[in-house]
């Protein structure tokens, strides 16, 4: 039965397998077969012509045909992976008459899912489940409700459970959140109250139908996987990501591919860009915390020793528990790897989004002082003439100060912006110099990669010895020779992951702790001089309006006054200016100053729209 890859919540990385498995099961279903021995072992995969991996649901050995309301008393299958009742009676021994239904593979399922997922088994007794089978039962027997594994970590100790994955995990927390009620459900002894078939198929399908959108946090330096339908809205993508990351919709703010990225919380998820794990939405946000990073446990923690005789079965039980932790790490050094990429590109493009913001800003400054300099510039009461009256003359003087100390504010804010630019490129300049350093100095996975490829030349040598009788004299000091190297190769493999990957990472986050903050400082204060000069330009429109009415007042009456004076004169040897003239001149000018205004006016709705960029959040 071949069941292709595809793309959706299968991709994940070490749970490809599940897919298949569900889908094999269900067509089994169909068909009325129960399989009676699931388990990794069992499915096989394929490398298809075009690269892709095709995975076969094989061993039917055990298999029959069997309705759902049948029930089966002859038993079969891994011991490790049975039902517990039938454990009970194929591994104890012990004699009962129950028999058994099609449900018994869903138990199965369950470890093989958990199996998958984790790299182990849910249920492990001290010693291991073929050295302690009565520790086994009880485990699997007295497990609590919503528990999905349970350990004994010391011989006649207490037992240890857990209800959720292991943080060895390579599933992404997304997913976890989704595959965990489906394991607490089909992990249950009593069949009433372990799902059923149709259940199972339901819940795995809606999860195997979901899209993943990734969304690497730059608070956190997390990369997160959100599981939605493509039919659902961008609100209900907004608050999964809020579960994830702690960051509220309305404080969410996305980049992608350096570009903002404006998520209309109404519309389709589908009109979310396409994403992957190495060209994920960036979230950025206000938040203050401190960058927490991957979460991992250290490989060495899991690494056996070998025995000091030579023991051919040990040492490959052994060399394979090495090899394991080794791939462990060259995987976790690869993702710590990305992450660090990831929080450089972020950080580089939010600082590009600021600089922007910078230039836009500092352009209305600019035009504001432009035109508050001309206006300041401008006599409208020329000499020669009648003083206004005094409450005319000193409202038009205290708005003329007012706009006088606007332009000192503007200016301010225009230095202001001015340095945070400044300081702002000093800062993309790091950025980009520690980009190329690391995609030029950072060798780590490659030397990983390569301690693993001799030790996995020694390992399959160890595979081969274990299934012969024994060695001659000059093949055992052979074998002892490549135990040594390969505890060498394996110090060094673990010596560079701690040196080179794990606290470059840990340095890095730091690092990117101290730019965030520097980066959110910049951002509160270029918030704060947009609100000035927003303000500003908003009592300077005021101002001149007032001044203009002033001005226009003064220039009527003066107008009119000297038309007064001038008829009733005789005709001077240097007559004055025809009154006509003179009121249509001030006229003019009036006009021009209302021109003038009406710039202002165009400034202002600049500095308002510059003003309604989303205020950061309170911290």
């Amino acid at each position: 039965m071949g069941l292709r890859h595809d793309k959706k919540a299968k991709q994940e990385t070490g749970n490809e397998s599940c897919q298949p498995l569900v889908a094999g099961m269900n067509h089994l279903r169909e068909n009325g077969i129960v399989h009676r021995d699931i388990k990794p072992g069992n499915i096989m995969r394929l490398v298809g012509e075009e690269g892709q991996s095709i995975y076969k649901l094989s061993d039917f050995g055990a298999a029959r045909e069997l309705d759902d309301d049948e029930k089966f008393v002859s038993v079969y299958g891994t011991e490790e992976y049975l039902h517990p009742d039938m454990y009970e009676r194929a591994v104890l021994r012990k004699p009962q008459q129950k028999a058994f239904g099609v449900t018994v593979d869903l138990w199965s399922i369950g470890v093989t899912l958990y199996h998958a997922a984790t790299g182990s088994l849910p249920f492990i007794p001290f010693g291991g489940p073929r050295r302690n089978k009565e520790i086994m039962y009880r485990i699997t027997t007295e497990k609590p409700a919503g528990a999905i594994s349970g350990t004994q970590k010391q011989e006649n100790g207490p037992l240890e459970w857990s209800y959720s994955l292991p943080i060895t995990c390579r599933l992404s927390m997304g997913l976890q959140n989704q595959l965990v009620p489906i394991l607490a459900n089909i992990l249950e002894v009593e069949q009433d109250k372990c799902w059923g078939f149709d259940q199972f198929f339901a819940e795995t399908s809606d999860i195997l139908q979901r899209t993943v959108i990734h969304v690497f946090s730059l608070p956190q330096a997390v990369l997160h996987h959100v599981y939605i339908h493509a039919h659902n809205t961008i609100a209900i993508f907004l608050e999964a990501v809020y579960e994830q990351t702690n960051v509220t919709p309305k404080h969410q703010e996305y980049l992608f591919e350096g570009h903002p990225c404006v998520l209309e919380p109404s519309l389709s998820a589908q009109h979310i860009a396409h994403t992957a794990a190495s060209s994920p939405l960036t979230l950025f946000s206000m938040s203050s915390d401190t960058p927490k990073g991957l979460a991992f446990r250290d490989p060495a923690l899991d690494v056996p020793k070998f025995v000091p005789k030579v023991d051919l079965q040990a040492d490959y039980s052994t060399a394979k528990g090495v090899l394991g932790a080794g791939y462990q790490a060259l995987w976790l050094a690869r993702v710590l790897l990305d992450g660090q990429a990831l929080m450089l590109r972020g950080l580089h493009w939010v600082l590009e989004v600021l600089q922007d913001t910078c230039q836009q800003t500092l352009e209305v400054t600019r035009t504001a002082l432009l035109y508050l300099s001309s206006s300041l510039g401008t006599e409208r009461l020329s000499s020669g003439a009648e003083m206004p009256d005094v409450q005319e003359l000193k409202e038009a003087t205290e708005l003329r100060s007012r706009l006088q100390t606007l332009s000192e504010v503007l200016s301010k804010c225009s230095h202001n912006v001015t340095e945070t630019q400044r300081s702002l490129s000093c800062l993309g300049e790091e950025l980009l110099k520690n980009r190329n350093q690391s995609h030029e100095d950072n060798r780590s996975a490659q030397k990983i990669q390569c301690c693993l490829d001799k030790m996995h030349f020694i390992y399959k040598q160890f595979k081969k010895s274990r299934m012969r009788p024994g060695l001659s004299y000059n093949e055992e000091q052979i074998h002892k020779l490549d135990k040594v190297n390969f505890s060498h190769l394996a110090k060094r493999l673990l010596q560079v992951f701690q040196e080179e990957c794990v606290q470059t990472y840990q340095v890095s986050l730091v690092t990117h702790g101290k730019r965030m903050r520097q980066v959110q400082r910049a951002q509160n204060h270029l918030h704060l001089i947009a609100h000035s000069v927003a303000t500003c330009n908003s009592e300077a429109r005021g101002a001149q309006e007032s001044l203009n009415k002033i001005f226009d007042q003064l220039l009527l009456d003066r107008a009119s006054k000297q038309g007064a004076e001038v008829s009733p004169q005789p005709m001077a040897p240097h007559p004055g200016p025809d009154p006509k003239d003179l009121v249509f001149h001030m006229q003019e000018l009036c006009n021009d100053m209302k021109l003038l205004a009406f710039d202002l006016q165009d400034n202002n709705r600049l500095i308002e729209r510059l003003h309604r960029v989303p205020s950061a959040p309170d911290v």
